[in-house]
């Protein structure tokens, strides 16, 4: 005898069962937060203590929390206006001239060049868009 799974044929499961609901927590989680409840002061300043008396492990846990490591940072160089594909070229030799001059890093140079090759792929598709409208109205 088929067992009744409640799912459709493709696996998934069918209208009126929508699983656990968003932001749901698991079991393990929840018991952790229980006995946790209200000792978060006591840990914190326990952290702490063993933090100033030198244990280097509680000391970057600590500094973690009160700097966390930023992931990236802003920038700030001059870049030309980007109106066509063209002028793409030129923003990306600017970004090449900041990386030489060490006004950039090469890591950020490279973050930027990426962003710089993504819009001029949409101002050329753009470009090409609005040529190929006008031969199909010039045809009609």
């Amino acid at each position: 005898m088929p067992r009744k799974s409640g799912r459709n044929a493709d696996g998934t499961f069918g209208p009126g069962n929508p699983g656990k609901p968003k932001g749901t927590r698991h079991k393990a989680t929840q018991a952790t937060l229980a006995l946790l409840e209200g000792e978060a002061e006591a840990l914190s300043r326990k952290a702490i203590e063993v933090a100033l008396e030198g244990d280097t492990v509680a000391l970057r846990l600590c500094l973690e929390r009160i700097a966390p490591v930023r992931r990236d940072a802003p920038v700030q160089f001059d870049l030309p206006p980007m109106q066509s594909a063209i002028d793409a070229a030129k923003a990306a030799g600017a970004v090449l001239d900041a990386v030489a001059l060490g006004d950039l890093t090469p890591t950020e140079g490279a973050h930027i060049m990426s962003l710089l090759e993504a819009y001029r792929k949409t101002l050329e598709t753009s470009e090409l868009e609005i040529r190929l409208s006008a031969l199909e109205s010039a045809e009609t």
